[in-house]
């Protein structure tokens, strides 16, 4: 048989997918709107720990069905139905927080899961493992005899009203910046400093006095106030510090990073403000006082004199650090007052104690995530709501002029601290393990309100997780997970079923960068447990990251090149895409192809909250993904691309989803034209230029075609209304 004919011949015999015909794009963009908003809710097996671009489990639930089921599978029929696929394997080579491996696990496959970053190794490891909670609450109640009281004392002080000493919610702190000529101001923005999270609801709001630093209660937009102590009159919308520069009393005007310390430190806080919480469980606030003072400052003394097992690794230069480094936090130890490392460093040494491992690695995984809530880079977002911003609302860690010091081990009122997550992420998660639930969309009679109910579709995940190719296919249902460079995998080819993953945005977050913050911590400690935590970072010389789409488009073409290797003749390779560059899908483009694969199918689905930060700041956010669905390229059946036809494709994804009350903009609108351009173009083998000029033309196209409005990010943010219940036709 001749090379063409035997082509032909495996082009016939070739089993295709559900996932190639058919995706409801409708009904599981409904359903992912919804769990978009609490995601740690609607699906806390990928929200242990903190990770970067979590994709939405009902989202990848679909799409593994899809990849695993036969072509006449319409996969919103059997989409809550319980699925034993035993013997089937997926494969995430780029398993993040191990959304694909939960999802797939669910199922009833095996998986293997890899990834180049240490952390997210560790987390995925954590969220699958089997720990009875029974045995997790005994180690908390521990903890809490034995570390618990040390850390309160730290975090509490006296009720002015009946001097009894009371637990501490929060700590406010101002950045301080000093003139050439010696005169020394906070960096407030406003001097509102605490209000609720809907103050034209509840308009009462916290404001510092810039003379005297005395707390007074007032209208959050008020425009004129008087200080009751010293009689001092200001404006407490105006503060000293505007974008880049600060005004001092003087009016001399000088930018902030011009006043950065000379001995290369982080500029010094003070202490102006604190939430106290009464036994009645009234909220007050209170000016910092002597003993409040003075209780820092033995924090500071006894930090001094302790052994504890604190971070040393440096802020390494990168896409996401520099900004950090640029005002001197060049250690990752930087990120932390003394009290929060003195307390922090003694929880953790009390959690090495623990003699089971099992229970102690949850532990870590779950002190790892109470630092995201526990540093100089959170702040205030407000009552009503959960109070802490964590360090990572933006995608750069941008140093907060007025940070919150939130309470390590907190109480039953805190956001964001050990206690209140144990619960919340830990004891949640392996509760989601024993039952793996759904979130389906009840309407009313007119089809517009969505009410959500929880349906548990899938056995309990209780997934072997093996150290081995040969120990998976022995194990019943196993989980192989592992570190390093997918573009190398201990996998034998043509062995799994379907690739499934979501990788890396070529100019978008460096995962790497970013999760050094946990891997300082993370590593001392476990370095000598698991080689693949000792190193001297988190990066990799395998990672997929870079700025350059060319140099991103080569380093994911070995990754999917080694997918193509191990993928089985008639699998296929799924992942989900956006973004708002040609050049960024002209190198997914130039990755897919040049690894041998070709896109067959392309399905948009919601992907991200609306009202999420900093999506709430873009001009035209993008809310959809692009699910591009390949297979290995064959020769035949070449495509002439037909670009009038891409248009009208892609006008009427996007009628549909309007019709069905999703909100789109004009940026989600080219993702889903570029994502049909990669199917008509993806037979051509074009050049990186000639696919770029292409998808370029599809825009111009897009944008003199006849659509319904679009919609803003602020007008998506303000509006935050659920779709409309409409099947899918």
């Amino acid at each position: 048989m001749n090379p063409l004919a035997a082509k032909l011949a495996f082009a016939d015999e070739r089993q295709e997918t559900a996932l190639e015909h058919e995706f409801p794009i409708l009904e599981i963009s409904q359903v992912a709107e919804h769990e978009s908003w609490r995601k740690e809710i609607n699906r806390p097996l990928y929200h242990i720990h903190k990770w970067w671009a979590t994709r939405l489990g009902s989202v990848f639930r679909a799409i593994t069905l899809g990849a695993l089921s036969p072509k006449d599978t319409r996969i919103w029929d059997v989409f809550y139905h319980c699925h034993h696929l035993q013997g089937k394997i997926v494969l995430d080579p780029f398993m993040g927080s191990g959304t694909t491996l939960g999802e797939a696990l669910k199922l009833g496959a095996n998986v293997v899961g890899c990834d180049s970053n240490p952390v997210s190794t560790f987390l995925v490891r954590q969220s699958l493992a089997r720990v009875p909670e029974s045995a997790l609450r005994d180690a908390f109640e521990h903890l809490e005899r034995a570390i618990a009281p040390a850390i309160r004392r730290y975090y509490q002080t006296k009720d002015p009203s009946t001097g009894e000493l009371i637990p501490v919610l929060y700590f406010f702190w101002a950045k301080m910046v000093s003139s050439p000529e010696g005169e020394t101001i906070p960096l407030f923005s406003s001097y509102v400093f605490a209000q609720d999270a809907y103050p034209k609801k509840k308009p009462k709001a916290q404001i510092v006095c810039p003379e005297c630093w005395s707390i007074t209660e007032d209208r959050y937009d008020n425009t004129s106030l008087t200080c009751p102590a010293c009689k001092h009159h200001f404006n407490p919308q105006e503060g000293s510090a505007s974008g880049q520069h600060v005004t001092f009393a003087s009016g001399q005007k000088l930018r902030i990073k011009e006043l950065l310390p000379a001995d290369g430190s982080p500029l010094p806080h003070r202490l102006y403000a604190i939430m106290a919480l009464r036994a009645s469980g009234e909220k007050i606030y209170l000016k910092p006082g002597p003993e409040d003072l003075a209780l820092y400052a033995e924090a500071e003394a006894r930090l001094a004199t302790e052994k504890l097992p604190l971070p040393t690794l440096a802020v390494r230069p990168g896409h996401n650090t520099d900004q950090a480094r640029g005002y001197n936090y060049l250690h990752w130890r930087d990120f932390f007052n003394a009290r929060q490392l003195l307390c922090l460093g003694q929880l953790l040494q009390e959690i090495l104690q623990l003699k089971d491992q099992a229970v102690q690695e949850q532990m870590l995984c779950l002190f790892s995530s109470t630092l995201e809530f526990n540093n100089l880079f959170c702040s205030f977002k407000g009552e009503g709501t959960g109070a802490v911003r964590h360090m990572f609302s933006n995608h750069i860690l941008k140093p907060e002029r007025t940070p919150l010091e939130n309470s390590v081990w907190g109480t039953g009122k805190s956001s964001g601290t050990f206690c209140s997550l144990f619960e919340s992420r830990l004891i949640r998660a392996k509760r989601y393990l024993d039952e793996p639930f759904e979130v389906t969309l009840d309407a009313d009679l007119l089809g517009n309100k969505a009410q959500a109910r929880k349906i548990v579709a899938s056995d309990p995940i209780d997934a072997h997780q093996v150290g081995s190719w040969d120990e998976l296919g022995k194990a019943g249902q196993g989980a192989l997970i592992l570190n390093g460079d997918s573009a190398h995998l201990p996998i034998p080819d043509a062995s799994v079923d379907a690739v499934v993953t979501d990788p890396p945005y070529f100019d978008f977050v460096h995962y790497s960068e970013l999760s050094d913050f946990f891997f300082a911590w993370l590593s001392p400690v476990l370095r000598h447990r698991y080689s693949w935590f000792n190193r001297p970072d988190c990066s990799d010389a395998g990672e997929v990251q870079h700025k350059d789409p060319r140099v991103f488009a080569r380093q994911l073409s070995y990754v999917l090149s080694e997918c193509r290797r191990v993928l089985k003749d008639d699998g296929v390779l799924a992942f989900s895409f956006h973004h708002s560059r040609a050049e960024g899908w002209a190198a997914i483009y130039e990755a897919i192809t040049t690894a041998g694969l070709e896109v067959v199918a392309a399905h948009p689905v919601h992907a991200e909250q609306r009202g999420a930060s900093p999506k709430t700041a873009a001009k035209d956010p993008i809310s959809l993904d692009a699910i591009l669905v390949c297979r290995k390229h064959t020769d035949i059946n070449v495509k002439t691309f037909d670009i009038d036809a891409v248009i009208e494709r892609s006008v009427s994804f996007a009628k549909r989803l309007l019709s069905a009350g999703m909100e789109i903009s004009d940026a989600d609108r080219f993702v889903i034209a570029s994502s049909q351009t990669l199917i008509a173009a993806s037979a051509e083998q074009l050049t990186f230029d000639e696919i770029k000029l292409r998808l370029e033309l599809v825009r111009e196209r897009l944008r003199n075609q006849s659509m319904p409005p679009t919609v803003t990010a602020r007008d998506s943010a303000q509006s935050q209304r659920r779709p409309r219940l409409v099947p899918s036709t």
